[in-house]
């Protein structure tokens, strides 16, 4: 495995296998009430640019539950805020902390980080990707479905950065994935082109409802992303008829599950009553951050 965890594809199939095996064994040792202090003197630093809550509570609590300490970082009071060059950050944390997690605006701030740090950086979520949700994601649908190989997969809604990060999962999970976003908000092409090459299965549609015809799995998100609240009003106009509701459910299989990676605003790009229904699988994507990122602190720090 690479040092960082950038993006979804800085591991091979065997690695997302191992992580989330390992992410299963950690869930059933947290429901058992078994201590698993196994990064006991290690230290994650947790930068946030952006506002959090389940990245900020699963990183914090995941590493309190490994035995080691989480450190939370507002970007506000640090003096990168005020100038300081991102290598200089990243070089005196280094000296300082086992693994630096960013929540960033730009992917190149992240990326820069690794650069210039010594120790494992892993992107909270940036502009561009946001592969940490989609290892909690992968695991849920693994854990429903049993395998991720040849699951038809609808992504509805604005073609963001988890849109982005589903992409590239393809290559590693067989997900055979649909997208249908309106025009001009088509998840970035570079990341369509790179999954196509590397073997995996994506097909771009403009209408909903051909995309989730007879898929399992149906994926949303909010259409108005941190950054994106001046578009708010051409946003809804141009979603309108993106939202995952009980008719565009009837649409897909009959034992079809919807994800959401939250926050949402229901009656958007969802309905309260879809998520709160019975083919929702949103509380356990929730909960299934903590023990995939678990996963992935062990399988970065145990081995720096």
């Amino acid at each position: 495995m690479k040092k960082d965890f950038i993006s979804i594809l800085d591991i091979t199939r065997e690695e997302l296998d191992t992580i989330l095996t390992e992410a299963a064994r950690l869930k059933r040792l947290r429901a058992a009430g078994t201590p698993h202090e196994i990064l006991r003197g290690k230290t994650l630093a947790m930068i946030f640019e952006k506002s959090s809550t389940r990245t900020h509570i699963s990183f914090e609590v995941g590493m309190n539950e490994l035995g080691g300490h989480a450190l939370f970082l507002n970007a506000r009071d640090m003096q990168i805020w005020r100038g300081e060059e991102i290598r200089d950050t990243a070089r005196a944390a280094s000296r300082y902390v086992s693994a630096l997690m960013i929540r960033a605006y730009k992917h190149g701030t992240i990326e820069e980080f690794a650069k210039y740090a010594n120790i494992p950086v892993i992107n909270g979520l940036s502009d561009m990707e946001h592969p940490c949700q989609l290892l909690a994601d992968i695991m849920t649908m693994q854990e429903h479905f049993g395998s991720t190989r040849d699951l038809r997969v609808a992504w509805v809604g604005d073609g963001n950065n988890v849109c982005n990060s589903l992409i590239l999962s393809t290559v590693l999970t067989g997900l055979d994935v649909t997208v249908s976003t309106p025009k001009g908000y088509e998840p970035a092409a570079v990341y369509v082109e790179k999954a196509r090459e590397l073997g995996g299965k994506v097909t771009m549609v403009r209408n909903p409802e051909k995309a989730v015809k007879d898929v399992e799995v149906i994926v949303t998100d909010t259409w108005v992303s941190m950054g994106d609240e001046e578009e708010r009003s051409d946003r809804l106009r141009l979603f309108k008829d993106y939202t995952v509701d009980s008719g565009l459910m009837k649409r897909a299989s009959p034992d079809a599950r919807v994800l959401h990676c939250l926050p949402a605003h229901r009656g958007e790009e969802i309905t309260d009553e879809v998520m709160e229904g019975g083919q929702s699988l949103v509380w356990d994507e929730a909960e299934n951050r903590l023990h995939s990122q678990k996963a992935l602190l062990l399988k970065l720090l145990k081995k720096s």
